[in-house]
């Protein structure tokens, strides 16, 4: 896997430098908004765009890979670029009478994601969501962008569009508080525009050219819309349980709704550094070696995808649950950031972060299926999940609150993967389900015994420094440190194969960050 992990690392770098952009996006918004009614305005229309895109447009471009993969083996290049011009024309059309219904509908729109807004945060909402519906044709264009570039091993370049987006969202914070709130909105479709934007020039070299054809009744998009109708589902049920937490979220004032945010952006970073990174390299390979029936090699590629993960995910689980306090405090607490925020985003992170690792192997699992041209049964167990969710919402919410939301998504998300193992093993027998497992187990109790030692470590630094940001800084940065130390020790010591993966990986980000 040297070029997988190559790819890897590459898409680490620049998702690192954008999710770093995106934190410091967060920091902004949160020193001059902080949890208060602006923020959960922006924090929630800004989603509405991307929610939409998220449940078509990841479906469709997800679908594309194999599809792409196929039309190229069968009849060459010319097919799969006429095939590419399809979609991306099919994809314009249905994003173009989107937007033109949610400008419509606008309100109906907001009442359906905001339960609990009104008045004047119900008027603001409308109008931030009006200008930025459009968003959603930039967002499924580059959507498509993406997956092309994808095909074409070039991974790098849709790591880093968020970093003209979230330079163009800080800017726009920044702007609004000396004129208008609006700024925000527009500066966020400026934002989603870029994102095509930004791609565009790379496809181009990769050989993209593009014609004005249409043809709906083209094999591959026959074949699109059997395969599409089953993900689309699963994906929308995703989207669906975000949106339902959030719907909840405005129900219990001004505050929660942000502080949840808050805590997701700090898990989607940790999502978006190594899973995605690992996912997005793993999911064309995927689809080649079932095109070129590679069993063993499948199968090992599952297996060292999902060890990955946990290997890398589980130990920031128990720093996060740990040290949730003072991250967030240094993160995020400055200007309107006041302690109570504080409070209310670090019990969130904590909550959160217990399913962080289970996410991760899903979206591995996940892609497992839709390689094997198989969206029945992701959606099936997303419906379960989703049923789930919403039940332990509703329980919860009531002597939780905010918290409850939390922990319903982290059993939901902790039940979906158990389920997908057993649905895996149904539909191929052997997968390495036990390597995964050994993995798993040995890389939790490695991480029990390093939070132990974490929360030791900053105790103690923390009693001999005291308070003050600076003090707080360099004891959150030595009980990483250490931490990380132990970490490698006790995964060395209980011979786990990965490591040498994992090792490799982290050497080759660190000498191409040098390089830079």
């Amino acid at each position: 896997m040297s070029k997988t992990a190559k790819a890897a690392v590459w898409i680490m770098i620049a998702t690192m430098l954008s999710k770093m952009l995106g934190f410091f996006r967060e920091v902004v918004l949160a020193s001059f908004y902080g949890t208060g009614a602006y923020a959960d305005i922006f924090v929630l229309t800004l989603n509405i765009p991307g929610l939409i895109i998220a449940i078509v447009g990841s479906a469709i471009a997800t679908i594309y890979v194999p599809l792409y993969f196929e039309t190229k083996e069968k009849d060459g290049n010319e097919a799969a670029l006429k095939f590419t011009n399809n979609m991306i024309n099919i994809v314009f059309v249905l994003a173009l009478i989107v937007a033109i219904l949610g400008l419509v509908f606008t309100e109906e729109f907001v009442k359906i994601f905001a339960v609990g807004f009104e008045g004047e945060k119900f008027t603001a909402a409308v109008m931030f969501t009006k200008i930025m519906i459009s968003g959603v044709i930039f967002l499924a264009l580059s959507k498509i962008l993406s997956s092309y570039l994808q095909v074409n091993d070039s991974f790098t370049i849709p790591g880093l569009i968020g970093i003209p987006y979230n330079i163009l969202i800080i800017g726009a914070i920044a702007i609004s508080t000396k004129t208008n709130v609006n700024i925000m909105a527009i500066g966020a479709l400026l934002g989603m525009a870029s994102q095509m934007l930004f791609q565009l020039p790379f496809a181009l070299k990769k050989g993209y050219k593009y014609k004005p054809y249409i043809n709906l009744k083209e094999e591959n998009i026959r074949n699109m819309i059997i395969l599409m109708l089953p993900m689309l589902i699963g994906v929308a049920i995703g989207q669906i349980n975000t949106a339902v937490d959030k719907a909840l979220a405005t129900t219990l004032g001004d505050g929660p709704l942000s502080a949840l945010n808050y805590a997701n952006k700090l898990n989607d970073f940790v999502m978006a550094l190594f899973v995605t990174s690992i996912v997005t390299v793993i999911y064309p390979k995927l689809a080649k070696m079932i095109n070129a029936d590679k069993k063993e090699d499948f199968i090992d590629t599952i297996v060292k995808s999902s060890n990955c993960i946990l290997l890398l995910v589980l130990p920031i689980t128990v720093g996060a649950i740990v040290l949730a306090e003072p991250i967030v405090k240094i993160l995020f607490q400055r200007g309107a950031f006041d302690a109570e925020s504080t409070n209310m985003t670090y019990n969130a992170l904590r909550l959160y972060s217990l399913g962080l690792a289970a996410m991760g192997v899903r979206d591995v699992i996940t892609r497992v299926f839709y390689s094997l041209s198989d969206t029945k049964t992701p959606m099936i167990n997303a419906s379960i999940a989703l049923i789930m969710n919403i039940i332990l919402n509703l329980i919860l919410i009531k002597p939780l609150g905010y918290k409850g939301l939390a922990i319903s998504t982290s059993i939901a998300s902790i039940v979906t993967v158990l389920l997908l193992f057993k649905s895996l093993k149904k539909r191929t027998g052997y997968f390495g389900g036990d390597k995964i497992l050994k993995t798993g187990i040995k890389s939790l109790v490695s991480s029990l015994i390093m939070g132990i030692c974490t929360i030791f470590v900053y105790k103690n630094m923390y009693l001999i420094l005291g308070t003050g940001m600076i003090n707080e800084l360099i004891s959150l940065a030595c009980s990483v440190i250490i931490s990380v130390i132990v970490y490698f020790i006790l995964i060395t010591i209980l011979k786990v194969e990965e490591m040498e993966l994992v090792l490799d990986l982290v050497n080759q980000a660190k000498k191409k960050i040098l390089k830079k």
